[in-house]
């Protein structure tokens, strides 16, 4: 069993009509609690200064931007993920997105204030807790031979359609391709609540997201307390041992929760 080592929060931003002559906005890193007129020691993208901007109960960790967009280099994503990395080490942000702007320190404040209830709800969800992710995969060569072994009714329609010597028709792979996708997917929900069972008891919330290749069986966040890091790694080497030498864990964090952040604001 071989063991290892982001949905972000659904911001909107307006574009105005027309495009007024260039100039700078503000980019917004993240939201934390009240940190009024607070400038923080690390650089931002592009080695620009990070401050806050409060607004009531919140505020904005933000850079001024000399331009009206940022290209997502890989240096400015690594600056961008530097930043609330610092932040996690005080307390649990808000990440923004990658590349969210504001026309002018003054539109965020509004945003702040118009979005304030919505945003304290959210900090309440993850205080003081942290995203850890864990992704499980098939370890073999080819996962339709794989299945192939596991599964008699999907052996059986190949050796049926595809292993003759006359060519199968499309219709004929197309339905083995179908009973392929459907085991897949059973299988896949199967050993997700398996998992998911085994990790609950250590975890505020769990979001299962969507599988990025074929051999993927599960892609996990976990919401856990700061203080329950360790009970969580113990919690994912428990389930791997429930799984036999053709699946892989891979978990890794923590990380600002980036999947469990859905204030819907709008700037």
């Amino acid at each position: 069993m071989n063991m290892g080592h982001a949905s972000t929060a659904k911001f909107i931003e307006k574009r105005p009509g027309r495009q007024a002559p260039t100039r700078g906005r503000t980019y917004i890193y993240a939201i934390i609690p009240e940190a009024p007129g607070r400038t923080f020691d690390d650089p931002g993208i592009d080695g620009l200064r990070v401050y806050s901007i409060a607004a009531g109960r919140v505020a904005a960790v933000v850079s001024d931007l000399p331009c009206e967009k940022v290209r997502p280099e890989r240096a400015r994503l690594a600056a961008h993920e530097g930043v609330l990395k610092k932040l996690m080490v005080e307390v649990t942000p808000l990440p923004m997105s990658f590349g969210t702007l504001a026309d002018g320190p003054e539109a965020v404040r509004k945003m702040l204030s118009r979005n304030q209830p919505a945003l304290l709800a959210q900090l309440r969800r993850v205080a003081d807790k942290v995203e850890m992710g864990l992704r499980v995969a098939w370890d073999v060569p080819s996962i339709f031979e794989y299945f192939v072994d596991i599964h008699t009714e999907l052996r059986l329609a190949r050796d049926r359609f595809l292993a003759g010597q006359r060519e199968p028709t499309q219709e004929q792979k197309i339905e083995v391709g179908r009973m392929f996708d459907r085991l897949l997917n059973a299988d896949r929900d199967a050993y997700a609540a398996k998992v998911e069972e085994i990790l609950s008891p250590h975890c505020a919330e769990i979001v299962r997201n969507k599988c990025r290749t074929e051999c993927e069986v599960t892609n996990l966040a976990c919401l856990v307390k700061r203080a329950a890091s360790t009970q969580f790694e113990d919690g994912v080497f428990e389930a791997a041992k429930q799984f036999d030498n053709n699946f892989a864990f891979d978990f890794n964090g923590p990380w600002a929760p980036h999947n469990f952040v859905d204030a819907g604001v709008e700037l």
